[in-house]
């Protein structure tokens, strides 16, 4: 088995899920910690019981030092774009925590310049693993069990009370939380999207500056159509992180809660107002599945091992960044807009 020279960058909080699973896979040997702030950088090395040699605060400098062959990218989104482009210059595979980019003008670019360089961008989706749910109602959708999939609704109600800068995001719903929901909707009904008409609001009692609620109506390829419907300022019967979901197919109709529950129909018989259904057979949990960021990073280690397909590369995942900033565009102007 491969095993690859890991550097990773960005020492904030969300290293943490990183690096729970990369100080123990077999494929990956971590070279480098890099920050800003070397006493972050410093820190979290100590608290995973790491050499502080390995700590960084120049990502250019220490990939050369280290000669690592990979990076991953746990920076704020501002930074994505700068520290791919390094990495890549570097001869690094890069996989990086989502949004790919703030802007389309650097989420082309980076994935222009990744085709060019001939190496490998990932972006962590990890809700496309978590939980492992999300795979098995793949899994019904692709056997054909309700017919097509044509029409697609999520909702996503949480009251969530953070703290910090997303209290004064713009759009902070839409940039912030719907870009998984959004790449959830795309895996699961594997169609591109093409128009988006959204709205997102502040509603009374909201402890946000700004788009604590949203909704969002998007035409795909194909004739599909996909809603969503959120907040995060939304107290008391709370959905599950993964929305709950309605797939309807031209021969049934699925329900997913988000986590483990799933049922479905599918009509029977050709006679009646209301025609007769049966249960479909849902694939039961697998007890051995890898979740969350443990799951993606391991599809991104095989990947590199084996050539199978990555699940998320740039060149792919740009699409649900598509889906996010035309939204807020949409929800700017009050006006359909074309991705």
């Amino acid at each position: 088995m491969q095993t690859f020279k890991t550097v990773l960058v960005g020492c904030g909080g969300i290293s943490n899920a990183w690096l729970k699973v990369v100080t123990k896979h077999p494929g990956i040997s971590l070279v480098g910690l890099v920050d800003l702030n070397q006493d972050t950088a410093l820190a979290k090395a100590a608290e995973y019981e790491l050499d502080a040699q390995l700590v960084f605060t120049d990502l250019a400098g220490c990939l050369k030092q280290t000669g690592a062959e990979l990076v991953f990218d746990c920076t704020v989104p501002p930074a994505h774009c700068q520290v791919v482009l390094i990495a890549i210059d570097a001869g690094c595979h890069v996989l990086g925590e989502k949004p790919l980019a703030e802007s389309m003008v650097d989420a082309k670019r980076m994935v222009d310049t990744v085709e060019k360089a001939g190496v490998t961008y990932g972006v962590m989706q990890n809700r496309r693993w978590q939980p492992e749910g999300i795979n098995r109602v793949k899994a019904v959708l692709g056997s054909g069990a309700i017919g097509t999939p044509h029409t697609l609704h999520s909702d996503f109600f949480i009251g969530a009370h953070f703290g910090g800068f997303r209290d004064q995001m713009k759009h902070v719903l839409l940039l912030d939380m719907a870009i998984h929901s959004f790449d959830q909707a795309r895996y699961l009904i594997d169609a591109l999207p093409e128009k988006v008409w959204a709205s997102d609001w502040n509603p009374p009692g909201s402890w946000y500056g700004d788009g604590a609620s949203a909704v969002a109506f998007f035409e795909h390829a194909g004739g599909v159509r996909s809603s969503y419907r959120g907040s995060w300022c939304a107290e008391g019967l709370p959905t599950s992180w993964q929305c709950r979901w309605r797939i309807i197919g031209d021969q049934g109709t699925l329900l997913w809660d988000g986590e483990d529950g799933i049922t479905a129909e599918r009509v029977e018989g050709a006679e009646g107002f209301i025609r007769k259904t049966v249960p479909v057979e849902i694939p039961a949990p697998d007890a051995n599945a890898k979740v969350g960021h443990e799951a993606a990073i391991h599809d991104f280690i095989t990947h590199l091992q084996q050539g199978t397909p990555p699940a998320t590369p740039g060149c792919d995942n740009i699409h649900s960044l598509a889906m996010v900033l035309a939204a807020v565009a949409s929800a700017e102007s009050g006006q359909t807009v074309a991705l």
